[in-house]
């Protein structure tokens, strides 16, 4: 499998020669309708996440041979684990290390180096045990596995700063939304406590539905902008991604201009909290899917922001979920029920500034998201050269 050169010092096994056999009693996995938000001991399943979920089941606990690698059949994730955990549903495999020739640590992100084809939702184990792996000795091993695992150390350092930010985000729409920024005592209304100098109206006193002006001829356009659900991102404020299409390809759509608050009216879209705002666009105008409704802010009275920012509060979401029409599955919001959309409204200044502060965290969030994803890519191309000797991890020990 190795055609490059490797270090002369280096050995070759198959996969098969990576492994010892252990001898334990096979302990039952948890099907995955029986994950508990909570209990003793972690399952880990094939997931993509790497703790599926929890359970108190004793008789299922893993804790002897450790680590072990999981590899998922399906999926092709691997997991490295080194403390007591219970298996998940069906369609993993467990890996113990011949650890007279392998640091389980190494082993794992050998593994994670692999090319395996991807065959869909089939199981392919029977492909993993085709590849051979790469063997230095234990004492180099050892010092790739921990440049690799402080590579992955940051990065999950970002990926909890990230969660913190998203918390610290959710309680603060909650609190300022009903408690303004002014610290002014508050009165009860149709949406609940909110300070007294705010006022309750329905959504289209501080906002307009877009509509293609009835004088636009798409034929002036070579390419336009197009927003497909696909494309739509989950809860960000705005988004650069569209798609150039000629006229006559866009048979029917939804038309917007930049700016306006791209709103889902579909399930799963909907309540899944998609919703963005394109900012930019190469054109006066795009085309969205017709599974959107465009809202624009009446800007003498209302900040586009913070509409955008109240729409994915989780009590409006659900209050709009609750007067959506069609079959299950796939349920459609009225026109109607966003119209008449009961909302607060502070004065423009205060709604600029409660905007403002969740900007703010939203900047912070995809400047670390940003981050995640180039350690990622460091994380990566290490790998990818460490593992073929292209850069001695010896160096840096």
């Amino acid at each position: 499998m190795y055609e490059m050169n490797l270090p002369e010092h280096w050995d070759v096994l198959s996969f098969m020669e990576c492994l010892k056999k252990v001898k334990s009693k096979k302990k039952p996995s948890i099907p995955k309708t029986d994950y508990q938000e909570s209990g003793k001991f972690p399952v880990i399943d094939q997931g993509a996440s790497f703790i599926a979920g929890w359970t108190d089941s004793v008789e299922s606990v893993i804790s002897d041979n450790l680590p072990v690698v999981i590899f998922g059949d399906h999926t092709r994730i691997f997991k490295y684990v080194d403390f007591p955990f219970v298996l998940g549903a069906d369609g993993t495999q467990l890996f113990y290390p011949n650890d007279e020739v392998l640091d389980a640590h190494f082993f794992y992100y050998a593994l994670s180096n692999l090319n395996v084809p991807n065959k869909g939702y089939n199981r392919h184990y029977r492909y993993l045990r085709e590849f051979s792996v790469v063997c230095p000795p234990l004492s180099e091993q050892r010092a790739i596995a921990n440049i690799l695992q402080k590579i992955q150390e940051a990065k999950f350092t970002r990926q909890r700063e990230i969660a913190l930010e998203r918390e610290h985000k959710a309680a603060l729409m909650d609190y300022l939304f009903s408690h303004g920024t002014k610290d002014e005592p508050r009165k009860q209304t149709e949406v609940g406590e909110i300070p007294e100098s705010w006022d309750v109206v329905r959504l289209e006193e501080t906002a307009t539905f877009t509509k293609k002006p009835r004088d636009l001829r798409y034929s002036e356009y070579n390419e336009i902008p197009f927003v497909s659900m696909e494309l739509m991102p989950i809860a960000k404020l705005s988004s650069e991604e569209f798609l150039l299409k000629t006229n006559n390809e866009l048979k029917s759509g939804t038309y917007f201009e930049p700016g306006d608050i791209l709103l889902p009216k579909i399930t799963p879209s909907f309540e899944n909290g998609k919703q963005c705002i394109i900012q930019e666009l190469p054109t006066p105008f795009g085309i969205a899917t017709t599974e959107v409704i465009p809202i624009r802010e009446v800007a003498s009275i209302s900040d586009k922001f913070f509409l955008f920012y109240y729409l994915l509060l989780p009590n409006v979401r659900i209050s709009l979920a609750g007067k959506m029409q069609g079959t299950t599955g796939r349920q459609r919001l009225n026109k109607d029920s966003l119209v008449n959309l009961e909302i607060p409204l502070p004065s423009l200044s205060e709604q600029r500034a409660i905007a403002n502060i969740f900007r703010s965290i939203d900047e912070k969030t995809a400047a670390l998201e940003r981050e995640v994803e180039l350690i990622d890519e460091l994380f990566h191309a290490m790998l990818e050269k460490l593992m073929t000797g292209k850069r001695s991890a010896m160096k840096h020990v």
